[in-house]
C-alpha cells in the first residue's frame, strides 16, 4: 500500500499539536506528529499499544516510565504497552514519526 504525504490532511489536536494518520491496518499504524515548543510540565499517559517514536526534526525531553532523556533528530524511543510516557517539546516545528501496534482506533475519524 502506498501513502503520499501530500494527500493526507492534518488533524489539529490543540494549539501546539497536529498529526497525520498515514497508513494503518488492524496490526499497525504510522502517524506523523508536528509540535510547537511547549514549556509546561509533561502529563504522562499510557495505552495498550506498543509505540515507537522516531524524531524527524527538532528535540524533545521524553519520559518513559521512570527514565527521561533529551532526544534529537535521528533518535528513536520505544514505549512498551501500558508504560506511562510523555514528552516536552524543546523546539518549534519538531516532528516525530510514530508507529503503533496494534493500530490506534481512537485516532481514526470514522471510529
Amino acid at each position: 500500500m502506498f501513502c503520499f504525504n501530500k494527500d493526507v490532511e492534518f488533524e489539529i489536536l490543540d494549539e501546539n499539536t497536529k498529526r497525520k494518520v498515514l497508513v494503518h491496518d488492524e496490526k499497525m499504524m504510522a502517524v506523523e506528529v508536528h509540535f510547537k515548543k511547549v514549556t509546561n510540565n509533561v502529563e504522562t499517559h499510557s495505552h495498550v499499544h506498543d509505540q515507537l517514536s522516531y524524531v524527524l526534526k527538532g528535540s524533545f525531553k521524553f519520559i518513559v516510565g521512570d527514565k527521561s532523556e533529551i532526544v534529537r533528530e535521528g533518535d528513536t524511543i520505544f514505549m512498551p504497552s501500558n508504560i506511562p510516557h510523555g514528552c516536552i517539546v524543546l523546539e518549534d516545528n519538531s516532528i516525530v514519526y510514530d508507529v503503533f501496534t496494534p493500530e490506534r482506533k481512537d485516532f481514526l475519524k470514522n471510529n
